[in-house]
């Protein structure tokens, strides 16, 4: 593994674990670091081989968003065109979120510190959430001038109304760990000598899961504060008829049947 890389990668297990890696630059992310773990979610999501993907940062921080300095030199050199700043984010930003949300593989987020910006959306947009008890997180948008991107005016209504979404958008304060348990932003608060041993324990317990069925799990809940109830009940009869295809579903069933112990091998 090359310590000098900034984003880190390893697969153990079932469990894809991605290391933002530039402590010193609080885990800010430039374009080819925003590149770089688009493709490695994209790739998991493929990979039979992986079951779950943890998110991870090494140092104080989580990750500080994106990198501002880069956004400044880009913005000094080249000429701004019209569409260009949009298809930049779309392309980036977003899309960085999208692959975390369409990543059909579970995803957890280990958050230490800030996680501020694009930062706090990619905690927002993971499936589990344990943070240590100095983490915050903040919308540090508008305090640069800045509109809120990332698909964070699409992540914070959903998960904590539209009030709350408002007062932390227009004023960018930071919000703490234990407010973020309260808001059902978080799962876990822990320690942070404990933070290791949370994110093991909920990472093995994905690993050895139904991978399939809680791909289609995963797709429904992210799905259903945009479907009404017919779509809803029809997308998870179809998901669930898919699934009972499945070696799991059968191994579930036998399992039960025969009071053993499961054996799930993620299809």
């Amino acid at each position: 593994m090359n310590t000098q890389q900034a984003v880190l990668s390893d697969t153990t297990d079932g469990i894809l674990t991605i290391t933002l890696n530039r402590p010193d630059a609080a885990n800010a992310v430039r374009p080819d670091d925003r590149d770089a773990l688009i493709a490695l979610l994209t790739a998991a999501d493929a990979d039979d081989k992986v079951r779950v993907v943890v998110l991870r940062a090494n140092g104080k921080h989580f990750c500080a968003g994106a990198d501002v300095g880069s956004l400044a030199d880009r913005r000094a050199t080249v000429e701004k065109r019209v569409m260009d700043p949009m298809r930049r984010i779309m392309n980036g930003a977003q899309k960085l979120v999208a692959s975390v949300l369409d990543c059909n593989k579970p995803v957890i987020a280990a958050v230490q510190g800030a996680a501020t910006g694009v930062g706090a959306h990619l905690v927002y947009a993971s499936d589990l959430v344990v943070a240590t008890k100095n983490a915050y997180f903040a919308e540090s948008f508008a305090k640069r001038g800045l509109v809120v991107d990332g698909g964070g005016c699409y992540l914070l209504p959903r998960r904590i109304g539209m009030q709350k979404a408002k007062e932390l958008a227009f004023f960018g304060e930071k919000l703490t760990a234990a407010e973020a348990l309260v808001l059902g932003l978080v799962n876990r608060v822990v320690a942070a000598d404990a933070l290791d041993a949370t994110v093991t324990d909920f990472a093995g317990r994905l690993a050895a899961a139904p991978t399939t069925a809680i791909a289609f799990t995963k797709r429904l809940l992210n799905d259903s504060p945009d479907t009404d109830r017919a779509g809803a009940f029809v997308a998870e009869a179809m998901a669930q008829e898919i699934q009972s295809y499945s070696h799991d579903s059968k191994e579930g069933v036998q399992a039960f049947v025969e009071k053993r112990p499961t054996e799930f091998t993620g299809w």
